[in-house]
């Protein structure tokens, strides 16, 4: 939690004497929050500010600016598309996104995914999370197919597996691209993936699309990929898809 983090919006009275720590959260202007978690905990009890239309928030766990429209949280400064967290990763054999990286302000989200280095060829997975624990029990579903530049046709599929399949590389030295929606994740029922594409270029390009579901009625906060061998090395971005 950051210097400017606080962990409620009080309501002062008249001729109040404030302390060092309300008079720096005074100074910071909008509130800063660790995660929506303890924004939504800042207002409505006792002492606390009513939470109302034109409230704004900082939350440093996404680096967003959200001010409060009568009904829900909304980003400031987006226009449908919003950047949520990101990073680079170099030679792990699992990378996991951060707790909170789904929350309620957006229903669905968009992944995309870069890898830039491989240790030797692998199959790519990803597992939905819930407070920091990976969800591995048999309920990824997933099916997608393509084609190699050579005309082979590829496929793979998942029935109720311990892990929800994105990529397929056989040609580990050249840049891959995985581009993947994940709708609802954040509600209590399954959670659907779906827009998945694959494409792995240079001398052996090929592509592949598809999709499917973690059919577990879990509400989840985050996922991890993970490599079936080897390392991999590259980067991540995830974006929110606002919901007006």
């Amino acid at each position: 939690m950051g210097a400017n983090a606080q962990t409620s919006v009080p309501v002062f009275t008249a001729g109040q004497i404030l302390t060092a720590q309300q008079q720096t959260e005074i100074n910071t202007g909008i509130p800063v929050f660790a995660t929506t978690v303890t924004r939504d905990a800042a207002f409505g009890g006792a002492g606390e500010k009513a939470l109302a239309e034109g409230q704004f928030a900082y939350i440093e766990a996404t680096n967003i600016t959200q001010y409060y429209d009568g009904a829900a949280w909304q980003s400031v400064g987006t226009s449908g598309f919003t950047f949520i967290t990101g990073t680079t990763f170099s030679a792990v054999s699992s990378v996991s996104l951060p707790t909170d990286t789904f929350t309620s302000t957006y229903d669905n989200y968009r992944m995309i995914f870069q890898i830039t280095g491989m240790s030797s060829a692998a199959t790519i997975t990803m597992r939905m999370r819930a407070s920091g624990t990976d969800n591995s029990t048999s309920n990824y579903y997933n099916a997608f197919t393509g084609l190699a530049n050579d005309g082979t046709t590829l496929t793979r599929t998942s029935n109720g597996g311990t892990s929800f399949a994105i990529c397929q590389i056989e040609n580990f030295g050249n840049p891959h691209f995985v581009d993947l929606n994940i709708y609802n994740p954040k509600i209590a029922s399954q959670t659907n993936i779906g827009g998945l594409s694959f494409t792995q270029s240079g001398g052996a390009t090929s592509t592949m699309s598809g999709g499917g579901n973690q059919a577990q009625s879990t509400a989840f906060d985050s996922l991890s990929i993970i490599t079936s061998t080897g390392t991999i090395t590259g980067k991540y971005r995830i974006y929110g898809y606002a919901n007006s």
